[in-house]
Order: C-alpha cells, then structure tokens, then sequence
C-alpha cells in the first residue's frame, strides 16, 4: 500500500468556553465547516460535532474496512457490515482528559460465516487496524461482533 497523507484544517474565533469553530476536509472536500464548540463536545452536541466524534467515525471506518478485508481473505466476502464506535473521554488523574476507551460493536451479514469465523475476522480486523494501533497507545480497545 502506498503511504497516506490527508489534510484537515480547523479554524476557531473566541476563547475556549464562548468560542466557536469549524472543521473542513483538504484533501478531499468531503466535507467543510463543520461547526464544534465547547458545549458540542462536552455537552448537548445541537447539530454540531466534537474531535471525539470524528475520532469514532474514523475509528469505525477504519476497522470496517479491515473488517472486509479479513471477511473476503477467508474467502466469505461479507454483504453488510454495521460498526457502532463509542469513543471516550474521562479525566486521567495527573492527565487531564484523555481519550480513555474506544468500543466497536460490529454487526454483519456474512453468507457462508459462522459466529467464530466471524468473531476471529473481527479479532484480527482490530489487530490490522492503524486506527486500533493508535488508540491502544493511550487507552483501551474492545470488539464485539455478531453476525445478523
């Protein structure tokens, strides 16, 4: 695989508790400013985003295609896989807040794959995963997968 570099740039007006900021895509334009503040990330989100969010979205992104991957290695090429991350973010005594845990919930629907095949593709999905790498550095990971 070639090596990857994505572009994102944020901008942000105010201090930290009234301010105000927007993330957007380089590389792509996938997407543009999305609107984050202090209250979407640690209160009620009202339409916007947080950097734990995308970071979710990356994770399970990530691990789904390492997912199929896996799945169509064995040979049993997977028809729909739902992945469900719930990334969080506590305070760490002598840390400050710090993303703590990442939790995949994987949910597919894999003709010719049973429980265990699957429940192995979603081990070694997680192991493949740079996104899983990157976590486990400074906090926890778990899987779950269940076949539909």
């Amino acid at each position: 695989m070639p090596r990857i570099v994505r572009e994102a740039a944020v901008s942000w007006e105010g201090n930290v508790a009234r301010g105000s900021g927007t993330m957007s895509a380089r590389s792509s334009s996938a997407f543009a400013e999305i609107p984050f503040t202090l209250a979407s990330r640690i209160g009620i989100p009202e339409g916007k985003t947080s950097p734990e969010e995308l970071l979710a979205a990356a994770h399970a992104g990530c691990f789904t295609m390492s997912l199929a991957n896996e799945l169509t290695t064995a040979g049993t090429p997977p028809e729909r896989l739902e992945v469900r991350c719930v990334v969080t973010m506590d305070e760490v005594e002598g840390k400050g807040h710090q993303i703590v845990h990442s939790e995949l919930q994987a949910d597919g629907t894999v003709p010719g794959c049973d429980e265990a095949a699957f429940a192995q593709a979603a081990e070694a999905a997680d192991a493949g995963c740079p996104f899983s790498a990157l976590i486990r550095a400074s906090a926890t990971v778990a899987v779950s997968a269940t076949l539909s």
